[in-house]
C-alpha cells in the first residue's frame, strides 16, 4: 500500500476512521472486529478514534476500547499507529458539546492512554475549538502533554488556518497533524488543506467520502466522480479517496467503516493513479 508520513512515522496513506462502529446504528462487536483486522490484513496502518465516538452515555471511549480489543486479538505490531482525540463530548442524547479546558485536556488524554492499554499515545488531536476557553490555553495542554510524555505526537482538528499557525506556534513547531472536513460535497477546508501542504504538516480529511449519510449518494451528487470511476473500471469511492490523496503529498484520508468489504475497498484507492487531466476535471 501507498504511504504517507505523519510527523516521525510512515503510515499507509488511508487511514481507517473508526466512529461509525460505536455511535448510532452501530454494528455488533463481532462485525467491528472483523473491520478492524479486514484494515490491517489490506495494510492500513493509521486508525483515527475518539473517545467522544460512543453512542450511550456511560460509555466514554467506547470506540477506544474496542479499538484496543480488536489489535489484541490481532496481535498487531508497533507499526500501527493509533490517533485519539480529547476535548469534544456526547453527554448521551444524541448532542456534541466541548470542553477545551486545559487540565479537563490532561485527564482525558491520560484516560484514553488507559483505555488504549499504552504507555503514551502515538497521535494526540485537540478535537474541536472551544469558544469558552482561550485556543492557545487548549493547544497549550497538548503541549505539556507532549513535554511530560503522555504522548508522543500533537495534531488538531477543525482548525482553520490561523489556529493551525497558533497550534504551531504553542506547541513549538511540533505540530504534526490537523484533521478536518474535507469532501466533494465539503471543499471549505481547502485553505487548511493547502496552508498543510506547504507547512509539511498531515492534512486527514474526516468524512472523506462525504459522511455516513451521504457516501451512497457520491456517484448521484457528484456525477464526474462516477464518469472517471467508469474509466478506470473503480468504485466511485476508490475515485474520490484517490482525488483527495492526489491533492498533495500530505493529504491521509481517513474513511469511516463499519464493514470489511467497505475499508477492503477504500485501501484499494491507493493503488489507483488517476491522470492530472481526471484530478483537474475532480477537482472543478
Amino acid at each position: 500500500m501507498q504511504q504517507r508520513t505523519i510527523g516521525d512515522r510512515t503510515v499507509s496513506a488511508i487511514g481507517l476512521g473508526g466512529m461509525p462502529m460505536s455511535i448510532e446504528g452501530r454494528p455488533d462487536a463481532e462485525r467491528s472486529i472483523a473491520t478492524i483486522h479486514a484494515a490491517l490484513d489490506a495494510g492500513v496502518t493509521l486508525i483515527d478514534t475518539a473517545d467522544a465516538y460512543h453512542r450511550d452515555t456511560g460509555e466514554v471511549g467506547h470506540n477506544e476500547e474496542l479499538i484496543a480489543r480488536a489489535l489484541r486479538e490481532y496481535g498487531a505490531g508497533d507499526d500501527v499507529l493509533i490517533a485519539t482525540k480529547g476535548g469534544h463530548l456526547r453527554p448521551g442524547d444524541g448532542t456534541w458539546t466541548r470542553n477545551g479546558d486545559p487540565e479537563y485536556l490532561k485527564r482525558a488524554a491520560k484516560e484514553s492512554a488507559r483505555r488504549l492499554g499504552v504507555d503514551a499515545i502515538g497521535l494526540y488531536q485537540f478535537h474541536r475549538p472551544d469558544p469558552e476557553v482561550p485556543y492557545a490555553d487548549s493547544v497549550g495542554a497538548i503541549r505539556d502533554l507532549l513535554d511530560e510524555g503522555v504522548i508522543l505526537m500533537a495534531g488538531i482538528s477543525n482548525a482553520d488556518v490561523a489556529q493551525i499557525d497558533e497550534a504551531r506556534e504553542v506547541l513549538g513547531g511540533r505540530l504534526v497533524s490537523v484533521q478536518n472536513q474535507f469532501s466533494p460535497a465539503f471543499r471549505s477546508s481547502q485553505g487548511e488543506l493547502e496552508h498543510c501542504a506547504e507547512l509539511g504538516i498531515a492534512f486527514l480529511p474526516w468524512s472523506p467520502l462525504g459522511g455516513i449519510k451521504n457516501a451512497k449518494d457520491l456517484a448521484g451528487r457528484h456525477g464526474a466522480f462516477q464518469e472517471v470511476a467508469d474509466e478506470v473500471g473503480a468504485s466511485v469511492y476508490q475515485v474520490t479517496l484517490a482525488w483527495e490523496l492526489a491533492l498533495a503529498p500530505v493529504v491521509v484520508p481517513i474513511p469511516g467503516a463499519s464493514r470489511p468489504e467497505s475499508i477492503r475497498d477504500s485501501a484499494g484507492a491507493t493503488e489507483l493513479v488517476l491522470t492530472a487531466e481526471q484530478v483537474a476535471r475532480l477537482s472543478a
